[in-house]
């Protein structure tokens, strides 16, 4: 039988479900693994190319059932919460689903791509590079329980691929920098700056960002890895394709870009007669706040990679034109 189906768990929330429409625009097949309790998510289901859904407490039942029909799996889904301060519910949906879905495909010979996170590297103290050995990556202190769910899974399929046990025959762990872009309405407050900001804008408002508690960085200046989610799901596609060496992989554009420049961009696109303030930043926050990410790319590169990022100005620049027709 044809393998024609590609698995996407988390299809029907922010990166998986561009990722879907992606994959229909090149005429591929998909079954969305997600919890569809959330109706908010309602609005990102509605590609054409989605074969089923199915419901992730049901998703190894169906997966062993339909198993000669399964070409790859995309495991996107996850708690993504840096708050979320509920350590059985990530155990159960961030770390043991996960390695389950991992043995899945190892004993199927499935290729297989997982989504991990930047928020492994905690404060970027010891830096942002995806080439660490486990030895290495070990010494990694993420900040928050989300982070730390995310690193425990990056762990452990690290020490099965060196065991020598079944795994997949092609596998990647993506460490997503700081995504944005359309499909992330149903977030809540784990919206994206860009978002947060254009809705402030649109209703009147002012720009608001935190102050900083650093000599070493300006107000606003805080820096971060921003990259529109269709310039991960190219990353994630072309992994797929390419096939080069399985391993973890970043993505992001290899760029620490300001706060202040997304609220720059913002009042650009938007035309808006506003201004920007700082705020004082919750001091619940305070010792956990990164002032600097930035993906180091080199082994994507390495590895063949040579798509272009968008910059901030022009990523938001797509994502506000995006939000003025109508996306989610």
């Amino acid at each position: 039988m044809t393998r024609d189906l590609t698995i996407v768990t988390g299809g029907a929330g922010f990166i998986g479900s561009n990722l879907v429409g992606e994959l229909g625009r090149r005429d591929r097949l998909v079954v969305v693994i997600d919890d569809f309790a959330d109706g908010n998510k309602s609005d990102n289901l509605r590609h054409p190319n989605i074969h089923k859904r199915v419901p992730w407490t049901d998703a190894f039942d169906w997966l062993d059932q339909h198993a000669e029909r399964v070409s790859e799996v995309f495991h996107l889904g996850a708690i993504s919460s840096t708050t979320a301060s509920n350590i059985k519910l990530l155990l159960d949906k961030n770390v043991h689903f996960s390695i389950a879905m991992w043995e899945w495909c190892g004993r199927h010979g499935t290729p297989l791509l997982y989504a991990s996170s930047a928020a492994t590297y905690g404060d970027g103290s010891q830096g942002f590079s995806d080439a660490l050995t486990l030895h290495e990556l070990k010494a990694l202190e993420p900040l928050n329980a989300y982070g730390r769910s995310k690193h425990l899974i990056d762990l452990r399929i690290l020490r099965a691929a060196a065991s020598g046990s079944p795994q997949p025959p092609i596998w990647y762990g993506v460490k997503f920098f700081n995504v944005y872009g359309p499909h992330e309405q149903h977030k809540g407050d784990m919206r994206s700056v860009a978002l947060k900001l254009y809705e402030k804008v649109q209703a009147g408002g002012t720009i608001d960002l935190f102050r900083s508690y650093r000599p070493d960085f300006a107000d606003g200046m805080q820096l971060r890895d921003f990259i529109h989610v269709g310039d991960s799901v190219d990353v994630m596609l072309w992994l797929m394709a390419r096939r080069p060496d399985s391993g973890i992989y970043n993505i992001g554009t290899g760029r620490a870009e300001s706060f202040l420049q997304i609220a720059q961009a913002i009042i650009t696109e938007t035309r808006a007669a506003t201004e920007v303030r700082f705020i004082e930043m919750p001091e619940a926050i305070r010792e956990r706040y990164q002032y600097f990410t930035q993906a180091d790319l080199k082994k994507l590169t390495a590895a063949g990679y040579n798509g272009r990022f968008r910059t901030v100005a022009e990523g938001v620049a797509d994502y506000v034109r995006a939000l003025a027709a109508g996306a989610t």
